[in-house]
């Protein structure tokens, strides 16, 4: 697990720098090491109170006492996943179109994208560009995905996103 202690230290990096979502999408892992980061996650010093979600896995994210879930655009529709709940439950949803948005409307927020052209996230369609964005946020909290990078973070926040989210600028702490 030499990768995931890497991961657990980028990440203890970020809770310190005060960022203020961490979404934990290691695909790759087992359920079981899931949920054993999920845990290592949670205990490491979080002074600013940065929430936790867990990546497709609801199950996990409750079992580890996590802040919230992120969906994929084609999971079930949140509101039909919020019965027992608490009701701080955060639940966030993938979304590469404005359609996509649309039919998130139960989600505390969604993450849009590509916003611009992003090498880490090819193959999700067209770049819906700040304009897209601007049009998204105007239905519901969005966070900025696919090609953002501290120069253009500002764009993203001066076309309505309420933050961004980044692959690749966060990896590099």
């Amino acid at each position: 697990m030499g990768g995931v202690d890497a991961l657990i230290e980028n990440i203890a990096h970020w809770l310190r720098e005060g960022i203020t979502m961490v979404q934990l999408r290691e695909r790759d892992l087992s359920v079981r090491d899931q949920f054993s980061l999920a845990c290592r996650v949670k205990a490491l010093q979080n002074p600013h109170g940065t929430k936790i979600l867990m990546n497709d896995r609801l199950d996990v994210a409750l079992a580890a006492g996590l802040d919230g879930v992120h969906l994929r655009g084609d999971a079930p529709a949140p509101l039909s996943l919020r019965v027992g709940l608490p009701p701080s439950f955060l639940i966030g949803v993938s979304c590469h179109s404005l359609e996509d948005v649309r039919r998130a409307e139960s989600a505390d927020f969604v993450v849009l994208g590509p916003v611009f052209e992003s090498l880490s996230k090819p193959g999700y369609g067209p770049v819906i560009g700040l304009e897209g964005l601007r049009a998204a946020s105007q239905l519901r909290p969005v966070y900025a995905l696919g090609g953002v990078t501290q120069a253009n973070a500002q764009a993203c926040v001066d076309a309505g996103a309420v933050g961004v989210a980044a692959i690749t600028w966060f990896q590099r702490a």
